[in-house]
């Protein structure tokens, strides 16, 4: 027996409603996802996923919808609404597509990215997000930017790129001895098969990514989405042309970056240089 059609849920947001407006106009016109997509010139799964809102609508689906469907300007019209929107549930959505990525690309210019934190690191991360929440609750948060990390130990494991600023370094979180252990996470990932760490030096000045954090995603079909960070809020960019657009922000950045080797060298300077202005204050390390 075939498997009923999934549930369309068009009043959650316009890409929503695209997708809804797609299965419409696509059983009015007696048409399967197979012979639309054979139509439309896509695969058959990428229409199921645009269909059901799992996918942005690449840009040049909409003009073939109506050109299929002789609906004139629709379905573009609907795309310009879609692009723009925030995604109703972003954060939920860009963990799923964390989950399904090849390649992960990571700028920060403030802390260290999740995936690579400690422990320690991140806790004291959370508690100085949020001075005044319980223990029990920044130790769920921990715990769930942990799980995050089982990322990195799957089978393929995901490429994980990060282009740290230097003043990621050069600012303690929680001490020399949380930095420490910090510093020594960042130079075992430095230069592995599966991961890479570079720091961009203070030297380059301004670029296009300062003041805030970007992540690149590749996913399996090899699209790619990214995720912008500042205080407090995220915005999960699906738009080809505007993630392309941070792709090059960030290639360019990168090329500004030192090398692996030399960027581990840099971060095991600023242990050492971190460990002794504490002896030197009297402090433990």
């Amino acid at each position: 027996m075939a498997r009923p059609p999934r549930q369309l849920t068009p009043d959650l947001s316009a890409r929503h409603l695209f997708g809804a407006k797609m299965r419409v106009f696509r059983d009015r016109n007696g048409m399967t996802l197979d012979s639309l997509a054979a139509v439309v010139h896509m695969s058959r799964s990428h229409l199921s996923r645009v269909e059901c809102a799992e996918y942005m609508p690449p840009a040049d689906l909409p003009p073939a919808l109506d050109a299929a469907f002789g609906t004139d300007g629709i379905f573009q019209e609907l795309y310009a609404l879609a692009r723009r929107e925030i995604h109703p549930d972003q954060y939920r959505r860009r963990m799923e597509l964390e989950a399904r990525a090849q390649v992960i690309e990571e700028y920060s210019g403030h802390t260290v990215p999740g995936l690579a934190q400690t422990e320690d690191y991140a806790r004291e991360i959370f508690r100085a997000s949020d001075p005044r929440a319980p223990e029990e609750h920044v130790e769920s948060l921990v715990s769930a930017r942990l799980s995050r990390q089982k990322l990195l130990t799957a089978n393929p494991a995901p490429e994980l790129v990060m282009i740290l600023d230097e003043a990621v370094l050069r600012r303690p979180v929680g001490g020399a001895g949380v930095m420490g252990e910090q510093f020594a996470r960042l130079i075992e990932l430095a230069d592995t098969p599966t991961t890479s760490v570079q720091v961009l030096p203070f030297s380059h000045g301004a670029h296009a990514l300062l003041g805030g954090s970007l992540t690149l995603l590749t996913l399996d079909d090899r699209t790619t989405v990214a995720y912008e960070e500042s205080i407090g809020t995220g915005t999960l960019i699906e738009d080809l042309e505007e993630a392309t657009a941070r792709r090059r922000a960030y290639d360019r950045i990168r090329g500004h970056a030192l090398p692996p080797r030399d960027s581990a060298a840099m971060i095991r300077s600023a242990r050492e240089a971190l460990s002794d202005e504490h002896h030197c204050l009297g402090r433990p390390a």
